[in-house]
């Protein structure tokens, strides 16, 4: 997927949902850990080198999966290149539980698979469907079976 660097680097200015200093290493060989000021904005994580304000990276949190390696450490690797994983390494085993849950609520799919499992428990227990007040139909954008009978699934696959 491409990006317009400009519009990347004005959205790594926007506040963050976190932001600190990780240790971090990249998918290549013979990376090694260096520390990275981390920010993870809307569904993007940025990484800076700590004494700069433009980022020299970013990954887009969309198909990925996030897991922890041990108690402080965890990784991000992308579903259509397993081989392409990152490492990062905190400072404590709770802050490293806040990155992993974070990471993963940031993820377009799983706040769609959000949105469908309360349309469907809204639908379940009032008998109407929440969005159609606003026009939204079954047919249009979040997709659902017929007779809204889907269930939350493991979400540590975004």
């Amino acid at each position: 997927m491409r990006f317009n660097e400009k519009e990347l680097v004005s959205l790594s200015r926007q506040p963050s949902e976190m932001a600190a200093e990780l240790g971090m290493k990249g998918p290549k060989k013979g990376d090694v850990v260096k520390k990275r000021l981390v920010k993870l904005v809307v569904n993007f994580l940025f990484y800076f080198r700590t004494d700069e304000e433009e980022p020299i990276g970013a990954l887009l949190l969309e198909q990925c999966r996030v897991e922890r390696e041990d108690s402080q450490t965890f990784s991000i690797a992308f579903l259509d290149e397993a081989e392409r994983k990152y490492l990062f390494e905190c400072d404590s085993e709770e802050q490293c539980g806040e990155w992993v849950d974070s990471i993963i609520k940031a993820s377009y799919e799983f706040m769609r698979k959000n949105l469908i499992f309360y349309r469907t428990e809204i639908h379940r227990l009032t008998g109407k469907d929440p969005l159609e007040q606003y026009g939204i139909s079954d047919e249009t954008r979040f997709q659902v079976s017929n007779g809204l009978q889907l269930m939350p699934r493991d979400t540590s696959s975004l």
